[in-house]
């Protein structure tokens, strides 16, 4: 436990190995206890473009943010099937609407992460889990260094805002999607 009184577990785990996930979710539940909330927010691309993609560069990005999301979703949403408990899933993801040149594969893969997430919602509101995405677009993190400083100096602009949004605004996002006052959110 932290200063604060708050137990936390780091466990590097590759998403996209359901072999991995099982004993992810193994350690929390006997180490923290049951599980409640699961948020996804494991990604990576590489800036390309798209007619470039190699084969294994396409499968790699699709294997973690579509695969291993669903993965992890499917993995929590048996826990709490098994154990009779209520669960809510938040996944983290890109803005797929008026796609994202030089990042087609991640669109792919997040544009099917809305896809199921707006399915298992439905399917899974009767055993009381509620999946949502937050899609929160630019974001200040390191995540960034990935691309050139001039197309990162032209980020902010396809934003309202002006400015791209912080770790902390995308964290209580989700703990209000997560928490009981969002209770009768689901699928969106």
């Amino acid at each position: 436990a932290n200063s604060k009184g708050v137990s936390m577990l780091g466990i590097a785990t590759n998403i996209r190995e359901p072999a991995q996930i099982a004993a992810l979710f193994e350690r929390v539940t006997s180490e923290l206890g049951p599980l409640d909330i699961l948020i996804n927010n494991a990604g990576g691309q590489f800036p390309q473009p798209a007619i470039d993609f190699s084969v294994n560069g396409w499968n790699a990005v699709i294997n973690n943010n579509l695969n291993g999301t669903w993965y992890m979703m499917q993995t929590a949403a048996r826990h709490w099937r098994d154990t009779a408990r209520p669960g809510v899933i938040v996944n983290v993801i890109a803005p797929v609407d008026r796609g994202m040149p030089g990042v087609a594969h991640s669109v792919a893969a997040r544009a099917g992460v809305i896809g199921v997430m707006n399915t298992v919602a439905v399917e899974w509101a009767p055993l009381n889990i509620r999946v949502n995405c937050v899609v929160p677009g630019l974001t200040a993190t390191a995540g960034l260094n990935v691309y050139p400083p001039e197309a990162v100096k032209e980020f902010p602009r396809a934003n309202p805002m002006k400015r791209p949004g912080t770790p902390l605004e995308i964290a209580e996002s989700c703990i209000f999607l997560a928490s009981p006052n969002a209770s009768f959110i689901n699928g969106e």
